[in-house]
């Protein structure tokens, strides 16, 4: 079959430029044909701003910052991570403070300022950050306000309070031992003693009123004010989060497999971007040839061939990729569909290793692919195809002409055929190399040769001797 030399897994990388805001103009580090991309660089820059190369086989769809979530922040957290640069629990899909640093830290190493954060999103957090304030003060306020409550009513008064006990009850002894030295001439006071006792209770009762202190209403005033703090420290938070470094959709590429060869280039500078920027293959070489048919039925993972090097020396080949044509999936021979052999037909992937000055020689070029699917174990007996006839009774047969000129018919078996021979073996008689058989009608015919044979089609026509 025939292949193309080539760079393996070939991808064209376009731009994802819907957050610029306006025309996305290439303004520098246009790549080279030729160069090579690896994890961290800067494959391009548009606006004045770079185009980071991550590894990750997810595309870029979206900018990711504060509150984003899912699997394209988990494909950030580990291509940072590869670079040996710190964000956080790999294992987390939400774009948080730790993703955010390493961002920075990214953009840091490849030369440029980390994105702008909008002038609105920082207003609102400035404003947060007061209204924290404020709602903080107003809890210590509302502290102050029930301690005080509780503390109940000055010392001074309650010593007062506590002197007008002492002397009700003074003043009530005083009438009660008049009333009972009583006599005729001086009487009990009943009206003073009444007094006395009411004047005492009043003052019991007014120092009981002083110790007992509601504070229900300050209480509520403080839990009240917790809750707002609560509130205003969340919002602040919220608005601190929105302040973190986001990384924009236009301002990074993930490739798979990296380091990429760049291996055509639309981007120009000045130009606006659109469609394939540039297109990048692997670093590793490789044939693509289709096979279909019969042949598809003899090919599998593994199998070694060749190609042919402009000197005429053979290179060395091997299967590495079997794939549906429609679909172009890699899979190996044996997960194939069983359909007919006729109606099949696959993509065959083969690695190449070539030296540097066959190069330049045979890279994009089609060249011719040898594959053998079958081989002897070692020399064999073998005669030209034209050798063969059939017996009576379906048997192969050669003639074999004698030394003094007489013939023999002899039956043989038959094995592997190739390069328009046959292996052979006879059945009930001698085969040495170097017998001479006779070829088509009766003509004398070339020798027996000692051949390991091979070939391409299970047995049916050519292939290497």
């Amino acid at each position: 079959m025939r292949g193309d030399v080539a760079y393996d897994d070939p991808v064209a990388v376009r731009l994802e430029t819907g957050d610029v805001g306006g025309p996305a103009v290439v303004t520098g580090h246009v790549p080279m044909v030729g160069s090579v991309l690896e994890a961290g660089a800067v494959a391009l820059e548009v606006n004045g701003r770079p185009v980071i190369v991550l590894p990750g086989d997810l595309p870029t769809y979206r900018t990711l910052r504060t509150g984003v979530s899912g699997p394209d922040v988990r494909q950030l957290r580990a291509a940072l991570a590869s670079l040996g640069i710190p964000a956080g629990d790999l294992a987390s899909s939400t774009y948080d403070a730790d993703v955010a640093e390493g961002v920075r830290a990214l953009y840091r190493r490849v030369g440029y300022e980390p994105p702008l954060i909008d002038s609105d999103l920082i207003d609102a957090a400035k404003q947060a950050r007061q209204e924290l304030r404020a709602a903080s003060d107003a809890v210590a306020s509302a502290q102050r306000a029930l301690a005080s409550a509780a503390a109940g009513k000055p010392r001074s008064e309650l010593i007062a309070l506590d002197t007008a006990i002492l002397v009700a009850r003074a003043t009530l002894s005083s009438v009660q031992a008049g009333c009972s030295a009583a006599t005729p001439e001086e009487p009990c006071d009943e009206a003073g003693l009444l007094r006395a006792q009411g004047d005492l209770d009043a003052a019991l009762a007014a120092r009981q009123e002083a110790g007992t202190v509601d504070t229900s209403a300050d209480s509520a005033a403080l839990t009240s004010a917790q809750a707002a703090l609560a509130d205003a420290r969340e919002a602040a938070l919220e608005a601190e989060n929105a302040t973190l470094t986001p990384l924009p959709s236009s301002e990074v590429v993930f490739l798979a497999s990296l380091p990429r060869r760049v291996d055509t280039v639309g981007a120009v500078r000045g130009g606006i971007v659109s469609g394939d920027v540039f297109t990048v293959s692997g670093a590793n070489l490789e044939v693509r040839a289709k096979a279909s048919g019969s042949d598809l039925e003899l090919l599998q993972v593994g199998a070694i061939g060749s190609i042919e090097a402009p000197d005429g020396s053979d290179i060395r080949v091997t299967i590495t990729q079997l794939g549906d044509v429609e679909s172009g999936a890699a899979e190996e021979v044996e997960d194939k569909p069983s359909e007919s052999p006729q109606e099949s037909g696959a993509n065959v992937v083969l690695g190449v290793t070539l030296q540097p000055e066959l190069l330049g020689q045979l890279l994009g070029k089609n060249v011719r692919i040898s594959v053998p699917v079958e081989s002897t174990d070692g020399d064999v007996l073998a005669v030209p195809l034209a050798a063969l006839t059939a017996g009576p009774g379906g048997q192969s047969r050669i003639e074999l002409v004698r030394a003094d000129g007489s013939t023999e018919i002899v039956d043989v078996q038959t094995g592997l055929a190739a390069d328009g021979f046959a292996e052979v073996s006879a059945v009930d008689a001698e085969l040495a190399a170097g017998d001479l058989v006779v070829v088509g009608a009766g003509a004398p015919g070339r020798g027996l040769g000692g051949t390991s044979a091979t070939t391409n089609d299970g047995g049916k026509s050519a292939g290497g001797r």
